[in-house]
């Protein structure tokens, strides 16, 4: 699908904007100065498909340890600033590759000029976060409550002050924990700016209600070639959103080398415990890297045709269900066997 053309800018090793692919990115939860700890989760985060990673930066002890965690991994590092300029400084000399601040909020106009100083020198962009529900005080009065309006005239203010420096490297972000109204923002800022946009649905929830709102919200956008890079933002660990950015990506056709797990849901006709072995795969299929459709179905009235579609399948039968590979019937496997011989097929794939 062909993205909405936008600037191009440079995050480290990765091109954001442009008609380049969209980067999937997520947030540590650890205190930044726990560097090892934090090491290990973006360690894991990388395994799972994530591009970019973001770290907050709450004090000088988080923006020293920043030097250290960047040698120890291998996508590029967003640091999270607010109201200290400091900070901004530090965490660029420790070797970020991004830094989120609004320009408005880090003092006078001074601060703001040393901080895009330094980003120009050594080629780091500035993502400039808007959230609906902590606009500047006049222009929440002006609307009353939070509108794509307001959130548009906020960002306006930010990027003025960038452009005002002749800074341009620079990412927007429309985020709000009403999906309906991270559309129509995200939509304003399409036709607004020609910045990249970072796609979000802010204090989305659970797994669950953030699926479904990031689901509504992400995934129109995206169809729509709008959006540049993407976090689903799930409450708790970061592990949580990559499956479910993956997922969105891959229905909306954006991303490749991504597993499509096919099950159905279960009903009378069911008679072999398959919800186990679905939930089994599906956690096992969040570690594969291919193009292979996995279908898992429950009976016999749907199962056979279902599964001559996929890549590999299982048809379940009475404590017991069919191999097909390619609409090829293979073998009959108990069922204590059926996860092994799924995962020893996909291997194989």
């Amino acid at each position: 699908m062909k993205r909405t053309e936008t600037r191009q800018v440079k995050v480290g090793n990765l091109e954001i904007g442009h008609n380049n692919h969209v980067i999937i990115q997520s947030m540590c939860n650890i205190e930044t100065k726990k560097a090892d700890e934090v090491v290990k989760q973006i360690l894991n985060l990388e395994k799972m498909g994530c591009e970019l990673i973001r770290v907050s930066c709450m004090d000088m002890e988080d923006a020293k340890a920043i030097k250290d965690i960047k040698k120890q991994i291998h996508i590029p590092l967003v640091a999270d600033i607010h109201f200290d300029y400091r900070l901004a400084l530090a965490c660029i000399d420790a070797g970020a590759d991004k830094i989120r601040l609004n320009p408005g909020n880090i003092g006078a106009r001074e601060n703001v000029e040393k901080v895009v100083k330094a980003c120009k020198e050594k080629h780091i962009p500035i993502r400039i976060g808007i959230n609906g529900g902590s606009l500047e005080k006049d222009i929440h009065e002006k609307y009353g409550r939070p509108t794509a309006q307001g959130m548009i005239e906020s960002a306006k203010r930010h990027v003025q002050i960038l452009e005002d420096l002749d800074f341009y490297d620079t990412v927007l972000s429309f985020k709000s924990s009403d999906p309906l109204l991270c559309i129509e923002a995200y939509r304003f800022a399409a036709q607004t700016f020609d910045y990249p946009l970072h796609l979000g649905v802010t204090e989305a929830g659970t797994t669950m209600t953030s699926a479904i709102k990031s689901s509504l919200a992400l995934g129109t956008l995206l169809n729509e070639g709008i959006g540049n890079t993407i976090r689903i933002s799930v409450n708790g660990a970061p592990e949580k959103e990559i499956p479910i950015v993956k997922e969105l990506l891959k229905d909306c056709k954006l991303i490749q080398n991504v597993p499509n797990l096919i099950a159905c849901p279960t009903c009378g006709r069911t008679q072999w415990d398959m919800e186990p072995a679905v939930n089994e795969i599906e956690s096992y299929l969040q570690t594969v890297n291919k193009d292979v459709t996995v279908a898992i179905m429950g009976c016999a009235v749907n199962g056979p045709g279902e599964a001559k579609h996929a890549d590999i399948a299982i048809a379940g039968g009475k404590k017991e269900g069919l191999l097909i590979k390619k609409g090829e019937i293979i073998e009959k496997i108990p069922q204590d066997k059926i996860v092994a011989r799924l995962k020893e097929e996909i291997d194989k794939f």
